[in-house]
């Protein structure tokens, strides 16, 4: 089922859907790259996993009760006899200190050296506050520093953007696209709530031309992957910070956009 609408559907990042949609997204944008990247390069999906401390410094765990069940061990049953098995049941308290949280992106390769070229990403809340947006930078940073084109998709409207903030365009969605032959500039790609998403540029090693891909494209193939349409609620206005006249205007589609 497609969405409701032309660009960003605002449903999906207040659904608590966006983890999944994510994963859905990153998969669609590498079958879109393997469609236009020359043969000589691949495009790979990597993760890592982020343990958080869910208590802000505190251990939390769950305490429940500790119930213990035995029965006394019991000589083999003679032949005839019915088997009464001897187990021992205890629960124990199960220590919850940690969250997972999971980032996954595309890394480009070039063969046959299998040199890393660019590295892609779609923000995630995590990436744009607290102790993960942190990490982010540092990784981002990593990445420049060894000369790999980086390429950052922010399709989240909650959060502020990752630095520099008061240099990005005023726009509810950016591209950003650092070449790596260009140290300490990027080109940043803007658009709004009620655009579709733009067609996007992946640079590659010189002399290849930039791979092309279609952001509103990788949009549709994921949010239709994922079949978001059957999960959000469109009876009620998105659960996301929107600017009066684009609420009504969301509200709006949501409520007269027939379904497929």
């Amino acid at each position: 089922m497609p969405s409701r609408f032309p660009g960003v559907d605002p449903y999906v990042e207040g659904s608590g859907l966006w983890p999944d949609f994510h994963h859905e997204f990153i998969t669609a944008w590498r079958a879109a790259l393997r469609r236009s990247l020359p043969k000589h390069y691949e495009a790979r999906i990597n993760e890592e996993i982020h343990l958080v401390d869910l208590s802000s410094g505190a251990t939390r765990k769950i305490l429940p009760d500790v119930a213990v069940e035995r029965r006394e061990a019991q000589a083999a049953p003679s032949e005839g006899e019915a088997w009464e098995s001897t187990s021992t049941t205890v629960t124990l308290p199960m220590p919850l200190v940690e969250d997972e949280i999971h980032e996954s992106w595309i890394e480009i390769y070039h063969r046959p050296d299998r040199s890393l070229v660019a590295v892609l990403e779609l923000l995630s809340p995590s990436n744009k506050r607290g102790e993960t947006r942190s990490n982010y930078l540092s990784k981002r940073r990593a990445v420049l520093r060894h000369q790999v084109h980086l390429v950052e998709v922010d399709l989240l409207l909650a959060g502020g953007r990752i630095s520099p903030p008061d240099e990005y365009p005023a726009a509810d969605f950016t591209a950003l696209v650092a070449h790596a032959e260009r140290p300490g500039v990027c080109e940043v790609r803007s658009w709004n709530l009620r655009d579709r998403l733009p067609r996007l540029g992946i640079p590659l090693k010189p002399p290849d031309a930039d791979a092309q891909v279609d952001l509103q494209e990788i949009f549709d193939a994921a949010f239709d992957q994922g079949a978001y349409g059957e999960a959000i609620d469109y009876a009620k206005p998105p659960s996301v910070a929107l600017r009066q006249a684009d609420l009504a205007w969301a509200v709006e589609r949501a409520r007269t956009t027939p379904e497929w």
